[in-house]
């Protein structure tokens, strides 16, 4: 056990952290909706209800949604743009071993090197794609729940409910996803631009803490 957590501590770490969040976003979301239908004049909602609620889906996955694409694009634009002095960046003018051809003759390549054809083709961009799939399944997923929640609070009022194509155009809907891309794509270009002057000891994200300022890659 000593090593598996060894081995495997990052992942671990972080997915014990998304773990209590959710639980807490869960706990409090659920608090803070039945608050808000108690002030409507509406009845509170067990948990069960709550977690198949609008309000629940649109809270959640709008978040999954940016972070997946933010990580997509930085996973795609890192392979044709560069950032001098950044750890984050590949060097600007060196050969990279990520940019080599894959060599089949390596005793312990994945089994889609070893494969060849189509499947090892798919298998290059694998990253890319598997990170865009989860974009496209939150972001479909956050629009459900936003329309639902928005049907939800119209209903209440006796007003028309939204459909699928007008609700395509609503500025909620867009103003939720808007907000989230723009806190991920601020929080990628700090790390580009402050790895290039700081230094965090220990860190793979970090380049030596005696490296020149302008020396680019970790």
């Amino acid at each position: 056990m000593k090593i598996f957590f060894r081995n495997n501590g990052l992942c671990i770490c972080f997915f014990l952290l998304f773990a209590i969040s959710l639980t807490g976003q869960i706990f409090l979301g659920f608090k803070e909706h039945n608050k808000e239908l108690v002030e409507e004049g509406g009845q509170i909602i067990p948990m069960s209800s709550y977690l198949l609620s609008g309000h629940f889906f649109q809270s959640t996955f709008e978040n999954w949604e940016s972070e997946f694409l933010q990580m997509a694009l930085f996973v795609v634009l890192t392979i044709f743009l560069k950032q001098k002095g950044s750890s984050e960046s590949k060097k600007l003018d060196e050969p990279e071993e990520v940019d080599k051809e894959p060599d089949p003759s390596k005793k312990e390549a994945p089994w889609p090197v070893k494969k060849g054809g189509f499947i090892l083709k798919l298998y290059k961009h694998s990253l890319t794609i598997i990170l865009l799939l989860l974009f496209v399944i939150s972001f479909i997923i956050h629009f459900y729940g936003s329309l639902k929640d928005e049907n939800e609070q119209l209903s209440k009022k006796g007003e028309a409910l939204e459909t699928v194509s007008s609700y395509l155009g609503n500025s909620r809907f867009w103003f939720e996803s808007f907000q989230n891309w723009q806190s991920e794509f601020l929080s990628v270009f700090a790390i580009v631009m402050l790895s290039i002057y700081f230094r965090q000891i220990g860190s793979s994200q970090s380049k030596p803490v005696d490296a020149p300022n302008m020396e680019t890659g970790s």
